[in-house]
């Protein structure tokens, strides 16, 4: 199971990141077949939206064929293999890095310091 988390100043709507997230789980296998995924109810709860926001990032995967509902069971991931694009993925990570580099700006930190700060880390392992 993959833990929701939802980015309030990334100027994404909630349910695209629900959307994202569950595409992306399911894509490297952190989300398998036949999993079922927390209710409506509790999804918004733990990520604190409406229960609409959830529900219609539930319906659009299901209309896609990635998620399955069975009234009275749950909503599981389907059988459908996700596959996420180039194009999609260079989109994925050119966002993060905007995020990235935005808030290090907020507290100060220059482009610079940031990379040296990540190359440290992929060193240190």
């Amino acid at each position: 199971m993959i833990e929701f988390k939802l980015d309030l100043k990334s100027g994404v709507p909630f349910h695209r990141q629900i959307v994202d997230q569950i595409r992306y789980g399911i894509a490297s296998d952190r989300l398998m077949p036949g999993e079922q995924l927390p209710t409506v109810r509790e999804l918004a709860v733990h990520l604190s939206v409406n229960p609409n926001t959830v529900r219609k990032a539930y319906s659009e995967l299901e209309i896609l064929g990635i998620l399955d509902t069975q009234q009275g069971t749950g909503t599981f991931v389907s059988d459908q293999q996700v596959e996420i694009g180039e194009a999609e993925k260079e989109r994925m990570l050119q966002q993060i890095c905007d995020e990235l580099v935005a808030r290090g700006n907020q507290y100060g930190f220059t482009l610079k310091e940031i990379v040296t700060h990540m190359q440290r880390r992929l060193e240190n392992g």
